[in-house]
């Protein structure tokens, strides 16, 4: 069947969905613990599969498929995961980054509201805080700049900047995520 695939009968590949569909998906989930995310990850596995098969050497098709499964859903869950750590903040520099979800309408969605609720907090600082985190995470102005604006030395952003982020540790607390 794979060489007449490769002849040119693309039909024939909606058969080996149909066969190993299921075994694609599970494969899938029992990575991503996900349903939404196990389907992404078994559709892009196909894709990868019939993408693949010029390269396939007929050494066990079921094998195969699943390293290629596999492989899609680490994927899929390594981007799920640094998508949660930008979103929640955990990391210094990524305090101001929000995950970009323009594929998707409901993350478009999520995306505004977390921007909303990030507004919200960062006008809630105390005026110091805001200023330094407003002019290094959103106008990205690198410690010189900042330190020629505002008069002070380059140690003291520094250090605006060091207890700006520890004032944000200490009363933001972290809520769930969305997803």
């Amino acid at each position: 069947m794979i060489k007449q695939i490769l002849k040119g009968d693309h039909t024939l590949f909606r058969s080996i969905i149909d066969r190993y569909g299921s075994y694609v998906y599970q494969v899938a989930y029992s990575v991503l613990h996900q349903a939404q995310d196990a389907e992404d990850a078994a559709q892009e596995a196909f894709i990868q599969i019939y993408k693949s098969l010029p390269q396939y050497r007929s050494e066990g098709f079921k094998t195969w498929i699943t390293r290629i499964a596999l492989h899609k859903a680490i994927d899929i869950r390594r981007k799920l995961d640094r998508r949660k750590a930008e979103v929640s903040g955990r990391d210094d520099d990524a305090v101001l980054h929000i995950a970009d979800y323009r594929s998707d309408i409901v993350h478009q969605l999520l995306r505004k509201e977390q921007k909303e609720d990030l507004r919200h907090k960062i006008s809630s600082l105390p005026p110091l805080h805001r200023d330094i985190i407003v002019d290094f995470y959103i106008k990205e102005e690198n410690y010189e700049q900042i330190a020629e604006k505002t008069q002070v030395s380059v140690r003291t952003v520094e250090s605006r900047l060091y207890r700006a982020r520890q004032w944000i540790r200490t009363h933001w607390k972290e809520e769930p995520s969305h997803e």
